[in-house]
């Protein structure tokens, strides 16, 4: 009896986990940088990474963050790439 209520649970983590992951219905806004920020930096974390933390990040955070994902994490910009990802996080989900 208890395996078959543990399978149960298992079961409904992971339909459960795999409805939380889909981000399908994440859209981001439109504009020059956007086919970057989607091509790049969702590489390596999900687009609600960038809505949840907008109403903390100005111009100059959003460089900060850009640029340490760059030389710390690796992410996969161009020198020419940077400046038009901080615009595009800054204009868009700035404060």
């Amino acid at each position: 009896m208890q395996k078959s209520t543990l399978n149960a649970f298992l079961a409904f983590f992971l339909l459960s986990y795999s409805a939380w992951a889909d981000e399908s219905s994440i859209q981001l806004k439109e504009g020059a940088g956007k086919d970057i920020v989607v091509n790049k930096c969702t590489l390596c974390h999900s687009a609600d990474m960038i809505q949840i933390n907008s109403p903390f990040l100005d111009k100059k955070a959003w460089e900060g963050i850009v640029n340490k994902m760059v030389s710390i994490m690796g992410a996969p910009l161009t020198p020419e790439e940077i400046p038009v990802t901080v615009e595009y996080l800054s204009r868009n989900y700035g404060k």
